[in-house]
């Protein structure tokens, strides 16, 4: 090739590198700007609502649009309350699920249940509200609770989160929907990581005598520690933002009870019923603080994930 030949290919690719390099940098504080953006508008939107409550709008539950007293404690309380459920429930079946995939199941039904688990993130969470509305709830309401009530409502601590009358919505019910919506995001990013451990290292803890659980546990779960919980944070995401379908089970009610049978209402379901009815300044911003609280929330749930992380991997390099 000529030289004047190559030192213009090179400079042609000298140019599409520093363009490449360019386009990838303004992407990445694309996304920066567009996140300062919508806490910005945040912001803005809920300042008088700031200004009329204050700090006192988080520990307030009054909720009376008429005279225009407001407070988030109840959807705050709501929103905490059935995420917590569903990751109690959906964390030990999500790995279960992924261990029967990885290390458990037939190679013959390893795919054909992958797909099925998959298909089950894609239904739509309108639909898990109805089937959790018209199907679930009278289910456990006749069946369910009134056994809540009889063996658990009597107990001295316990009693009291477990009694009230068997109407089958509540948040108890919203936390069960929204573990059965977020398992398969849990399950799939589980069974993803567990397939790329390294077969010798499983092989090997085998051969010295380690059975399944004892494999998955002091070999998998640590090698894939960043995954699982990566997996579990977008399970997480998903149960803090939801809103039709917690709207449609969890009753929607401004009342604080310590009951988990009873009615009660959540950030996004609030938004979701009260936002197109909104009247007057001062409402239209309690509803926009209510999302910026979401925001906040979601946003402290991921950072002290990222310090449990650093904590442990700082842990293991001091142990080495």
């Amino acid at each position: 090739m000529p030289k004047f030949l190559h030192e213009a290919s090179l400079k042609r690719h000298t140019i599409l590198d520093l363009l490449f390099r360019n386009l990838t940098r303004v992407s990445a504080f694309g996304v920066l700007v567009l996140l300062a953006a919508i806490i910005g508008s945040l912001v803005v939107g809920s300042m008088p609502a700031i200004r009329a409550f204050g700090f006192g709008f988080l520990t307030s539950s009054d909720w009376d649009p008429v005279n225009d007293q407001f407070g988030a404690l109840i959807p705050i309380f709501g929103t905490l309350v059935t995420s917590g459920i569903a990751l109690l429930i959906a964390i030990p079946v999500s790995f279960g699920i992924a261990l029967f995939l990885t290390e458990l199941s037939p190679r013959i039904l390893r795919r054909p249940l992958g797909i099925a688990i998959e298909l089950l993130a894609g239904i739509p969470s309108i639909i898990y509200g109805m089937w959790g509305l018209f199907v679930f709830a009278p289910l456990f309401a006749d069946h369910v609770e009134p056994w809540l009530n009889d063996r658990i409502g009597a107990m001295p601590y316990l009693g009291p989160f477990f009694s009230g009358p068997p109407m089958g919505i509540g948040m108890l019910t919203a936390g069960i929907i929204l573990s059965i919506m977020i398992i398969p995001f849990i399950a799939s990013v589980m069974r993803d990581v567990f397939e790329v451990v390294p077969t010798l290292l499983k092989e090997s803890a085998y051969g010295l005598g380690a059975t399944t659980w004892e494999v998955m546990w002091k070999v998998v779960l640590p090698y894939t520690r960043i995954g699982v919980v990566g997996g579990i944070m977008l399970g997480l995401g998903r149960a803090l933002g939801e809103t039709m379908a917690v709207t449609f089970v969890i009753g929607n009610s401004h009342e604080l009870s310590k009951s988990l049978l009873m009615p009660g209402n959540s950030i996004a379901s609030a938004l979701a019923n009260e936002f197109t009815e909104a009247y007057g300044e001062l409402y239209t911003s309690a509803l926009i603080e209510l999302g910026l609280i979401l925001f906040f929330i979601t946003f402290v749930v991921l950072s002290l994930a990222r310090y449990m992380l650093y904590k442990l991997g700082k842990r293991e390099g001091q142990a080495a």
